[in-house]
């Protein structure tokens, strides 16, 4: 069960206008489920994405790619095709020439040229995608399409997740309503170095696409990539931000007020969709937020605040409660900051402070900090004594049941 998410309510999930969504049951892996999700766009749309930086990086990111690195602006992408059940990661040129048949028999059904699909997988790697079911299933995700399916649509990009993760919100810009709605799915295989397993959000502003660019690589820094569940970077990660370009509001630079209140709405969301994963990592009983304070610069804060996030020992003993606390030390002091001066290092565990200047803070009774890890929600705060910089990650425990589950992914 995932911790503190509620299901997302399809009544709330709002309607973008330029963007269209049909899902089909095409038997992927598993009969009647749904497994392929199409995202129809305006003409008027702009599309950005970010990816994995995994080597062995899936055939249809690879695609993905290279159809955003070679739009034009008389042929802007026209719809997204992604199927969950098989990742066609490890599959070779074999993998190639399926996500390009995929991307071939969408385009056909919408008139537009393969170059304006964009393709995404997600699912087991190193097994062959089964193509001709995934296009035997494109006509009934078209039969489907409507504004208002964002709740199928979360539905139809599930793996392990044990829940669909979708959200809404709005912003007024120029005294005009912009609404951005989004989806995400993961729940294992998670230490994105990008953006995270399959993360989707649309809105209907009108962006400029190198500033929407910019926007999404800046958001996935600040969100998507702050997130872990295991520590594993999987070979599909996407994150793909849709402008559809319907409203009357445009944003041309990223210096200005409009620019400014549309990044923060997309972040807010952004942040939203991606603590949503964790709250749903596999086997997950605790989400807890790393905060990492006073560093030098963020990517020192990051690398430690990873470290502690990605600890098996911190992880297992906050599941268990057992407050084993010298493991965040050791994990601190593992994280590669070699400079770093552990004596004036303070730890914090919510309210109760553990660690004082490098040692035990002598006030500090264990049972605080056990009464701090029977908690859902734990925050674990360090400071570090060098600088202003700080960076924040989110992650959850490790239990029994993610070696459950993921000992049985395949069966």
């Amino acid at each position: 069960m995932a911790v503190n998410l509620p299901l997302p309510i399809p009544e709330k999930l709002t309607a973008v206008s330029g963007i269209e969504l049909g899902h089909a049951e095409a038997g992927i892996r598993k009969a009647n489920r749904k497994d392929v999700l199409v995202m129809k766009l305006a003409n008027t749309a702009t599309v950005a994405g970010v990816f994995t930086k995994n080597r062995f990086c899936a055939a249809p990111v690879q695609l993905c790619k290279e159809h955003l690195g070679a739009l034009k602006a008389d042929a802007p992408i026209r719809a997204l095709v992604i199927n969950t059940g098989n990742a066609n990661a490890g599959t070779g040129e074999a993998g190639l020439a399926n996500a390009q048949e995929t991307c071939n028999a969408l385009a056909k059904l919408l008139d537009c040229a393969p170059t304006q699909i964009l393709p995404f997988s997600t699912g087991v790697i190193l097994e062959p995608l089964p193509v001709d079911r995934l296009v035997a299933g494109l006509p009934q995700a078209i039969e489907n399409l409507q504004e208002d399916n964002w709740y199928n649509a979360a539905q139809s990009i599930m793996t392990t997740d044990t829940q669909p993760k979708a959200a809404s919100r709005q912003v007024v810009i120029n005294g005009q309503t912009i609404t951005l709605t989004g989806i995400s799915k993961g729940a294992g295989m998670i230490k994105p170095n990008m953006a995270t397993m399959l993360g989707f959000l649309a809105f209907d502003a009108k962006v400029a696409q190198p500033v929407l660019e910019k926007l999404t690589r800046d958001v996935a820094d600040r969100s998507f990539n702050c997130i872990t569940i295991d520590g594993d970077t999987s070979t599909n990660d996407s994150f793909i931000v849709v402008a559809t370009g319907t409203a009357g509001v445009e944003v041309a630079s990223t210096d200005t007020p409009e620019y400014a209140a549309l990044y923060a709405a997309v972040l807010g969301l952004s942040q939203e969709l991606a603590q949503m994963i964790v709250r749903d990592g596999e086997g997950a009983t605790k989400f807890m937020t790393v905060t990492i304070e006073e560093g030098k610069d963020a990517e020192e804060c990051r690398k430690i605040g990873y470290s502690i996030a990605h600890s098996p020992l911190v992880k297992t003993a906050f599941f268990a409660s057992d407050p084993n606390l010298g493991r965040i030390l050791a994990a601190i002091g593992y994280a590669g900051v070699e400079d770093l001066d552990v004596s004036k290092i303070n730890l914090y565990l919510d309210d109760v402070w553990v660690a004082k200047n490098g040692g035990r803070n002598p006030d500090y009774q264990e049972a605080d900090g056990q009464r701090v890890m029977k908690q859902s929600e734990i925050t674990i705060r360090v400071k570090l004594g060098r600088g202003k910089a700080d960076a924040t990650i989110w992650t959850c425990d490790l239990s029994h049941e993610y070696v459950s589950i993921n000992a049985d992914y395949r069966s």
